[in-house]
């Protein structure tokens, strides 16, 4: 959520930058200012009058005291008056408040300076990318087939349990899945990442924490009767822990890692692009979260970049790095480097991670700060990446690696699988 006093002091920079996302921000950011306006003239209006009222309460007592009943009784009449105007100008700053707060919670990051104009996809920067491309034999099949042959993964009986989005990870499909876990929290805590087991469900509260409520609230799976929200990543809960905490200096950074399910309802378009594990309901993913002073905030964002780049070495899978512009940037996020891995059965690139400063949108709306080097509290900037998305790692995993014999199992990941081939 963005800072009223920010936009007042750089609303034509914020007008210009919001731009970049193809949004004509002028006339929510005046609005802003004119509520806050608002906001501003009931609460010095209300200061005004309680301080009145309660002047004329001591001298109420005093006159009392003196047996100046008839002037204490004038006295009284003019508080009870007051008192009606205080809750007159409680009410309006209480609607002024609510109508800021509404006004705020839809406007967007302001996308940092580096971000390129765009309107989707097609306008991302490509900023790096690394592993050769593997030849496959002819008649190389796409994952879905493969997990078929192999009988790795069943997505029909998924669909007869639960719905289509939602597979069932059979024999060395199930171990395979459950290594990269495994290998990916190793990675993170070995990094310095410490690792939470967190809960799959969250309150509102937290939903608008970190901002997929109300943007994203038709994606997410509500449970009524409770009024909680399935997860849509680990960065929920894992953020959230924070919430309203006061940090000291010392403890920061703060570096959390942490393995969920991760459920979306957002619904899909058919075709190849969208089988097998290319998008799904359900599916697993490691996270990377963390919480850090902002001038160390960009420094951070980069070393999660190549924390992400070792893992894709390892695993000596193909990917490229971009950098997302203004139209396909998320809602919260100031700034986002995507991880693509290809996919040479599909000849297509798979999103398999997503790297992104907040800067201090999170922290204002989670009301997260630390205390500064001049004792005053000050907002901290938060970060998230996948390290990473399960689903179309193993897509790449069993499309780059199959041979003629069999799928083999990169190298890193034999001592998790205890196997080195699929077959």
């Amino acid at each position: 959520m963005l800072q009223v006093h920010q936009i007042r002091e750089h609303k034509e920079q914020y007008i210009q930058a919001l731009s970049k996302r193809g949004i004509d921000a002028k006339t929510e950011l005046e609005k802003v200012l004119e509520v806050d306006e608002t906001r501003r003239s009931s609460q010095a209006k209300l200061d005004e009058t309680l301080a009145e009222s309660n002047k004329f309460s001591k001298e109420i007592g005093m006159l009392f005291k003196s047996g100046k009943k008839e002037e204490a009784n004038a006295l009284r009449e003019k508080t009870t008056e007051l008192k009606e105007q205080s809750k007159a100008l409680q009410e309006q700053l209480n609607n002024a408040e609510e109508e800021l707060q509404k006004l705020l919670y839809n406007i967007p990051n302001v996308p940092h300076e580096s971000v390129p104009a765009g309107t989707d996809e097609n306008d991302n920067e490509e900023v790096s990318r690394e592993c050769d491309i593997p030849t496959l034999d002819e008649g190389s099949l796409p994952h879905w087939e493969l997990a078929k042959k192999y009988d790795l993964i069943d997505f029909e009986l998924g669909v007869k349990v639960t719905g289509a989005g939602f597979p069932v990870y059979k024999g060395k499909g199930a171990r395979l899945q459950r290594a990269l876990i495994t290998y990916f929290l190793d990675k993170n805590v070995e990094s310095g990442y410490t690792e939470y087991q967190v809960p799959h469900l969250v309150n509102e509260a937290s939903g608008f924490g970190t901002g997929q409520l109300p943007d994203k609230e038709g994606q997410m799976y509500h449970v009524g009767n409770d009024d909680l929200y399935l997860i849509p990543t680990a960065e929920v809960p894992v953020t959230n822990m924070f919430r309203g905490d006061l940090l000291m200096q010392n403890e920061l950074p703060i570096t959390c890692t942490g393995y969920t399910p991760c459920f979306r309802r957002e619904a899909g378009s058919y075709g190849a692009h969208v089988r097998g594990l290319n998008r799904l309901h359900q599916f697993d993913k490691v996270e990377i979260v963390r919480i850090e002073k902002p001038e160390n905030s960009y420094a951070a964002l980069d070393s999660m970049v190549e924390h992400v780049k070792n893992i894709l070495r390892e695993l000596k899978l193909p990917y490229r790095v971009l950098r997302l512009c203004g139209g396909d940037l998320g809602f919260t996020a100031a700034l986002t480097y995507d991880f693509e891995v290809f996919s040479t059965a599909q000849d297509r690139w798979l999103e398999i991670s997503s790297v992104s400063n907040f800067e201090t949108f999170q922290a204002n709306r989670l009301k997260l700060r630390y205390k500064d080097e001049n004792g005053k509290n000050s907002l901290v900037h938060t970060l998230n990446g996948s390290a990473l998305a399960l689903p179309r790692v193993l897509a790449g995993i069993l499309e780059n690696y199959q041979t003629p014999e069999g799928i083999k199992i990169p190298e890193v990941l034999v001592p998790y699988c205890g196997f080195d081939m699929i077959s």
